[in-house]
């Protein structure tokens, strides 16, 4: 069912209530010293194209998981950033209770052309129970509601479902692209499609394996979570991480991916050392060659070969979940040669947010990019072909 956007609507002189993300990494000494503001960069163009048409926004957005009102969790130091960002004055309406009688009256004061932010909504317990009567102190605030947060649709909270219920309702720009590409990628895909799956555990990518047995032509998968794919097939794996739980499965999958005709890669050769940690001693060995005191922390030479070239030639390639431990240098080359390939391809590129977002943009690669999805756990969902409570409380179209 295809929702409302804000072509569906003239905001001329409403009074518009968005919920963004400006969940934004800051300093821990406590001074609210924006790491990186991409976040807030992401909801201009939202932002933006409400204030050409004369509507009063209103943001809301959460910061970090506070235990009731904290201090080193204000958005005031967000409000600041905006300001400098928009160019134009940011009314930071701050209240410990995020509405109360006097943020009612600074918003009704508000006019057209005028941007406001709101107090941490996770200060209000009742945010993530989705508490009636917190939407409806939200709601209160305004003539329309817009949900531009992608990141938080998977969950249903006051400040995306519980608003969207009280108010007529719209995708704001961001959320409308990661559905429209994702969406089409899902639905609609060009052949070859590639899916590339990577990350620690089986368990957190069951679900989109099982979705995407059906729509890729190939998967490729590394991480942490290949390891107990590979013992599955019978492989000495050493210490490498497995969740001996899920090797009937594994097992599973891998039969199930051969009978629809699906081609699965599984590491050929591995980077090995003693534990996950820096200046490591490593050596690259064959998958049949792993010794039974060491773990394999990445994929090898040979398989970023084999994968590398599979991703090329791809019309559309979905990659969630990196290729080894590439927080540490010794163990990310596998997931920077994949980003490279990736950005290297003609067909449609989507990053499925997360830890993979994160090394595309450490590899300096994110603008070549089609899409980088800007939530880690919404996108997951998506990709499991779930319904994201955020997106189906939005206003049928």
């Amino acid at each position: 069912m295809a929702k409302k956007t804000l072509k569906d609507y003239d905001f001329t002189d409403k009074k518009v209530l968005v919920r963004v993300d400006f969940n934004v990494p800051q300093t821990k000494d406590g001074t609210g010293h924006i790491v990186d503001d991409s976040r807030i960069v992401a909801a201009l163009p939202t932002i933006r194209q409400l204030l050409k048409q004369n509507a009063t926004v209103i943001l809301m957005s959460h910061l970090g998981r506070p235990k009731g009102p904290e201090a080193k969790f204000t958005l005031r130091p967000v409000a600041e950033r905006l300001e400098e960002l928009l160019g134009q004055k940011v009314h930071f309406l701050a209240s410990e209770t995020v509405v109360d009688a006097s943020v009612k009256q600074a918003a009704a004061a508000l006019k057209g052309g005028e941007v406001a932010l709101l107090e941490n909504t996770r200060f209000v317990s009742g945010e993530t129970k989705n508490d009636p009567a917190f939407s409806k102190d939200l709601a209160s605030l305004a003539d329309i509601f817009v949900n531009d947060a992608f990141a938080t649709c998977h969950r249903a909270h006051s400040s995306n479902v519980g608003v969207a219920a009280l108010l007529p309702s719209a995708l704001g720009l961001l959320v409308q692209k990661e559905v429209d590409i994702m969406g089409e990628a899902l639905q609609d895909p060009k052949h070859p499609f590639v899916a590339i799956l990577g990350g620690a555990k089986v368990s957190d990518k069951i679900g989109v394996i099982e979705n995407l047995l059906d729509k890729v032509d190939t998967i490729l998968i590394g991480g942490g979570m290949a390891y107990t794919f590979l013992k599955a097939m019978g492989k000495e794996i050493g210490t490498s991480l497995l969740e001996a739980d899920k090797l009937e499965l594994a097992k599973d999958l891998l039969h199930r991916a051969k009978e629809k005709g699906v081609r699965v890669e599984l590491p050929t050769d591995g980077v090995i050392a003693d534990a996950v940690a820096e200046n490591q001693k490593t050596a690259i060995v064959s998958i049949d060659a792993i010794p039974a005191d060491k773990m394999s922390l990445d994929i090898g030479p040979e398989t970023i070969k084999t994968f590398t070239s599979i991703v090329k030639e791809a019309k559309t390639v979905v990659w969630n979940g990196p290729m080894g431990v590439f927080e540490i240098k010794e163990f990310s080359n596998g997931t920077l040669a994949l980003a490279k390939a990736m950005a290297e391809c003609q067909g449609t590129t989507i990053i499925g947010g997360g830890d993979s977002a994160a090394a595309v943009e450490q590899a300096g690669y994110k603008e070549q990019m089609t899409h980088v999805s800007t939530g880690g756990g919404a996108s997951l969902e998506f990709l499991e072909g779930k319904e994201l409570p955020g997106i189906a409380a939005i206003t049928d179209r």
